[in-house]
């Protein structure tokens, strides 16, 4: 792990050597790139990784002003490779000064350990990016015309918040894979954490490069949340078992995100892209509005909420047989012991009776007569 202080060194450029000190690579990497800009040489290459390339003026009809807006383009690699590297950085930080401390504190099992580690990470993001999100939103026109996520498409012109928000969430959803091998992961762990972090990259790239950055914000925005509380509350959970509401909420708003989701994308690719004017496929215009893309996005759009909804009735079943599970060995533990039945009792008092009447019939009870 970065930035933490070890008493024996492993090899150098060992495995336990880059796991330990990968932060600190990173960060030279990324001071490296830093000094670029110091020099007039290198200035023009170092700008290419820290600043959102491709702006363009456009003039409006109704407004003389012009304004400045962004497109896409190869060069976004260079960027998204240098804040991934800010995201490994950050992700260190978290880990070393706050994670950590507080796992100290809740002496939590391996297996906990490894889901409170996780869920901590996740829940920072999600909060960041959520608060981020909104803040984005509140500008835009959506929430008084729907029309909005599909009127004038192609959309390929961005304002800077939208583009340097793609290019954050491409960035840390790409650095979480290396974090795989950085934090460890356990190998049965992997798989299940693979498939929502290429889910994540799939979509949110597919939306930046299709030019449907407006109805990709206005689904991620929603699904933070609910992933956001879903996180909390198994933090909360971790610190005090007992405390389980918020998994009640979650279950509620995750179903409600799905249908919205659903809702959002039928609306836009069955209704709305399919009426524009604007028809055609043009790599270089940026527009995809033909009916194969359009069904490729609902599919791949409906498929995931299938399996994401499939995983969630697997975890409400998995939840509800352990409760019951605990139920039933507390009824157990609990229930008084069983009373004795009527033919035992009536039993019971025939053999005392004969024990009492052998008692004063035997020879040795009986006094002997006076003579």
């Amino acid at each position: 792990m970065g930035f933490r202080k070890k008493n024996k060194s492993p090899p150098v450029l060992s495995h336990e050597f880059v796991i330990q000190n990968h932060a600190d690579m990173v960060s030279c990497v990324a001071m490296i790139i830093l000094l670029g800009l110091m020099f007039e040489v290198t200035a023009k290459f170092a700008i290419m990784f820290i600043t959102v390339q491709y702006n363009v003026t456009s003039t409006f009809d109704e407004r003389p002003e012009s304004g400045n807006f962004y497109q896409y383009g190869p060069k976004d690699m260079a960027t998204v490779f240098f804040y991934m590297l800010i995201a490994i950085i950050l992700h260190a930080l978290i880990q070393e000064y706050i994670l950590d401390k507080i796992n100290r504190r809740l002496h939590l099992s391996k297996t906990k350990h490894s889901k409170f580690n996780e869920s901590g990470q996740l829940a920072a993001f999600y909060l960041f990016s959520f608060i981020w999100g909104s803040s984005i939103l509140t500008g835009e026109e959506f929430a008084t015309n729907p029309t909005f996520l599909w009127e004038g498409y192609p959309h390929n012109h961005m304002v800077f918040q939208v583009k340097f928000f793609y290019i954050c969430q491409i960035a840390y959803w790409i650095h979480a894979l290396p974090e795989l091998y950085f934090q460890k992961v356990r190998k049965e762990d992997i798989p299940r954490q693979l498939y929502y972090i290429c889910l994540y990259i799939f979509h949110i790239a597919g939306a930046y490069v299709l030019n449907l950055h407006r109805l990709g914000l206005i689904l991620l925005v929603p699904h933070y949340l609910v992933e956001l509380l879903f996180h909390a509350s198994r933090l909360f959970y971790f610190s005090d078992e007992n405390k389980q509401k918020g998994f009640t909420l979650w279950a509620l708003l995750f179903v409600i995100a799905r249908l919205l989701t659903l809702t959002l994308s039928v609306l836009t690719f069955g209704f709305g892209l399919s009426r524009t004017e604007n028809q055609g496929f043009s790599i270089s215009d940026g527009n995809f509005n033909i009916l194969t893309v359009r069904i490729s996005c609902l599919a791949a759009i409906c498929l995931t909420q299938a399996w994401m909804m499939w995983k969630f009735i697997n975890f409400q079943l998995k939840k509800w047989r352990e409760h019951n599970q605990i139920q039933a060995t507390k009824k157990r533990v609990i229930s008084p012991k069983s009373k004795p039945s009527k033919k035992d009792s009536a039993r019971g008092s025939a053999a005392n009776g004969v024990m009492k009447s052998d008692d004063r019939t035997s020879p040795r009870a009986r006094k002997p007569k006076a003579s």
